[in-house]
This record gives C-alpha cells, structure tokens and sequence, in this order.
C-alpha cells in the first residue's frame, strides 16, 4: 500500500516520505529542512498529512515550521523533548492514527542517542532516527549505554522482516568498522562490497530488513563470542555483560572513524 521515497538533506540526511499513492497524500518523518520537502511534495503532487519527528536535533526538527507554515499538518514527536510546532506528543505504546494516509504507527521509546528519542513502527517499517544506522548507532549524546543497548534490544526484538528506515548515510563508513571488529564475518564482507556499489551509483543503502542488521551491526551483536572477544581486546580487559560490550564498542567506533555520527 506505501511507497516510501527518501528526501536527501544537508551532507548526508534522509527526510523520509510515507506515501499513499492511491490517496496522493504522505507523512513526512524527521524534516530537518523544508526547502526539499515541499519540493517533493509539490513535484510527487502530494498532500502532506503529518510529520513525525524522532527527536529533537535541528537536522530533524529545522524544516518544522517552515513546512506546517506552507503545508499545514499535525506534528508528532517525543512528549520528554521540545519539539517546534509539536500538537501531538507521543510516549511508549502510544499509537499514531494517520486515517487520511491509511496507517497506524505505534511509538517505541528508544533513549540513548537524546534522552527522550522515540520511533515509529507500522506496516512493517520502522522509522528509527539517529538510534539504529545501518550497521551503526548513534552516539550517546544525552543518554547511557545501559540505555542504548535496551533501546536497540528492543528494535531487534520487531519481526526480523521490518525495514528499517534511518535517518543517514553513514553505512559504507560503519560497515568499514563493522568489518574491523569481526573480520571474518563474509555477511558484512558482501555487504560492504554491495553498499559501496550502491554509493557509488548514487543510491541510498537504507532501508535494510532487521534480520541483515542482526547479520551485519556489531552493536546488535555484542552477545556474540566474536563481537565480544574484538572487543574485550580494545578495552584491555574481559567484558561480559551485554551492555558493557556495547559501551565498548560504541567507545571504539567514536575513534575508529572520522565520519560524523550525528
């Protein structure tokens, strides 16, 4: 019933557009800049019937106002964190009723990456923000690990079918460290090879189903023996718990590459 067409923004955003091509009406997830969304939608002949914010960051939240001024919509978005324009504030199994697009999204709390960030999860999709990257995470700007490790166990506890929809390019780069920390893994050898491929045709890497990020994100892999020992190897001790290998890998990959995690 949906298509979905990314929106590329900034270096290396994706504001994302739930569309209903039978009813030419859309949600709009995570407009950090209105000027290409309204381009969109004006050249896709669209009516706008929501946005859905993640959280809080400007390069989610910035085209807000801009586009409910030009298109006015309801705004969904975390009730712990300010959001401009936000008329609907969302927590932990609230369920999101768009009837003009022909959806319903349920809201998973996911901190970590900010403290209030949430997802949406419907039709089997997921819209995941700056929590869950391809191969990646986010960084752990307002939350903890303890944190972050929940929130992703509780994305990968979503049908290993859903697609998940993030919020930027990052994946080639994560793949790269991904790669690093099990070397031997020929799941993120081909992804990486595929991704790189993708990038270099000028397509986006995102959406990948949830089960390829089981195969291929070490930081849902940290219960791995592989992920674990790489690991307790760069800490220069033995890590056990599920979210102490996570802080160390997440430690890792904030110094392994020089491209921004935002």
């Amino acid at each position: 019933m949906f298509v979905v067409k990314p929106v590329p923004a900034f270096a290396d955003n994706y504001i994302w557009l739930i569309i209903n091509p039978r009813r030419h009406c859309a949600a709009v997830v995570d407009p950090g800049d209105a000027a290409p969304v309204l381009a969109a939608l004006e050249r896709e002949r669209l009516v706008a019937v929501a946005i859905l914010v993640t959280h809080h960051h400007g390069d989610h939240v910035g085209g807000v106002l801009d586009l409910v001024a030009a298109r006015p919509a309801p705004v969904y978005g975390p009730a712990a964190e300010t959001i401009p324009g936000r008329t609907h504030p969302l927590r932990e199994g609230d369920m999101v009723e768009l009837p003009d697009l022909e959806a319903r999204f349920s809201v998973l709390e996911v901190p970590g990456h900010t403290a209030g960030h949430i997802a949406y999860y419907g039709h089997g999709m997921a819209f995941v923000g700056d929590t869950l990257f391809m191969s990646g995470c986010g960084r752990l700007f307002e939350g903890t690990a303890d944190q972050m490790h929940a929130s992703l166990g509780k994305l990968a506890q979503l049908p290993p079918t859903t697609r998940i929809y993030c919020a930027h390019e990052y994946t080639v780069a994560n793949l790269r460290f991904a790669a690093a920390v099990e070397p031997d893994n020929a799941d993120i050898t081909d992804r990486l090879a595929y991704s790189i491929a993708l990038r270099e045709m000028d397509q986006p890497t995102v959406p990948a189903p949830l089960e390829l990020e089981k195969r291929t994100n070490p930081f849902l892999r940290v219960n791995e023996p592989t992920v674990r020992d790489a690991a307790s190897r760069q800490a220069g001790r033995t890590l056990a718990r599920g979210a102490e290998v996570f802080g160390a890998v997440r430690r890792w990959k904030d110094t392994f590459s020089s491209t921004p995690q935002m």
